[in-house]
């Protein structure tokens, strides 16, 4: 059961997050741009592509026609997939955590063709690659 007290800090944390944070007023999906777009009551717009969303990865343009808003604002709804995305955290990291947004940055710099890249792993490839992982005596039997 919840206390009086616990209830009045939940109170002031949330009008807390109201006020330092953006709240959607309108969400529709963009079928000619492919995007999600979210206005803010800043009156700025948010657009990202389902794609890149955590729950939309496979959806259609008609699942994603019907978009509804929480009712503080801070999260929108997806009813025909039962999905949802909370607002503060798309706008702090793109759907996901910092480890996620690192490692799909990694991804994408581990793609990368440039010449110095191409470069660098031909003189790497000429001393013999990588070099290999050396375990002592004591890991060796501990079977590390």
């Amino acid at each position: 059961m919840t206390s009086r007290e616990e209830f009045e800090r939940a109170n002031r944390r949330e009008a807390g997050l109201r006020s330092a944070m953006p709240m959607a007023v309108a969400a529709r999906y963009d079928r000619r741009l492919g995007r999600v777009v979210i206005r803010l009551n800043s009156g700025l717009d948010v657009a990202f592509s389902p794609r890149e969303a955590r729950g939309l990865e496979k959806a259609t343009a008609s699942q994603l026609r019907e978009i509804q808003i929480s009712p503080w604002g801070f999260g929108i709804h997806f009813p025909r997939l039962d999905a949802d995305i909370y607002l503060p955290a798309l706008l702090q990291g793109f759907l996901g955590s910092r480890a996620q947004m690192a490692a799909r940055l990694g991804a994408i710099g581990g793609k990368s063709r440039s010449a110095a890249k191409l470069s660098a792993a031909r003189r790497n490839g000429k001393l013999g690659g990588r070099p290999k992982v050396v375990r002592d005596h004591a890991e060796r039997r501990r079977g590390c």
